[in-house]
């Protein structure tokens, strides 16, 4: 069974980011993938505080709820990691995770490498390519595949549900889910 898990790094619940990464894991239950969209908004995820004990120790020291949402990146098959733009960025929250999970991962191993993954971002007007950029070298940097689409993975909207009329970008992101799970089938050898 491959196993995709959408991080919703918005905080706003039920916003255009977790539209996207809904319509993304929706397309990719079709595909056949078994999915679990993971919402950073009703959750606690405080920043890296670089102290380096994860390296020691294979664990972060902060207690909150980083090491749920890691564990479950830990077993995925395929990550996806969205953002909208705040102020030309990626939120807080979803950087946060990152950051920790990108040390996490290091001190166990790498354990993020070659799997599957990409990042959606959801844009006003601009800051879509930084915001994307900043999600990509995430993946980039622990040496995950990332596939493509027919664009790059970006819609716009700002009201709740604006981006449902943001025909290309949905096409774009159901694309991708596509090519995630194609790419995930390949890998593993069932098809």
């Amino acid at each position: 069974m491959i196993y995709v898990v959408g991080v919703v790094g918005s905080p706003r619940v039920g916003g255009n980011t977790e539209i996207l990464v809904s319509e993304a894991l929706k397309t990719a239950a079709e595909e056949g993938a078994q999915t679990e969209l993971i919402r950073l908004a009703d959750k606690e995820i405080r920043p890296c505080d670089a102290c380096l004990s994860c390296w020691k120790t294979k664990e972060c020291h902060i207690k909150d709820d980083f090491q749920e949402i890691f564990e479950k990146m830990a077993r995925a098959d395929g990550i996806i990691l969205a953002s909208p733009v705040y102020f030309g960025s990626a939120t807080p929250q979803i950087m946060a995770l990152i950051d920790r999970a990108g040390f996490i991962s290091g001190a166990r191993g790498r354990i993020f490498e070659n799997k599957v993954g990409g990042p959606i971002v959801v844009a006003r007007r601009a800051g879509q390519n930084f915001t994307l950029a900043q999600l990509l070298f995430f993946f980039l940097i622990q040496g995950m595949i990332v596939p493509g689409s027919t664009y790059w993975n970006v819609a716009f909207g700002r009201e709740r549900g604006e981006v449902l009329r943001d025909e290309e970008g949905l096409r774009t992101i159901r694309n991708f889910a596509r090519k995630m799970v194609w790419l995930i089938k390949r890998i593993k050898g069932l098809e």
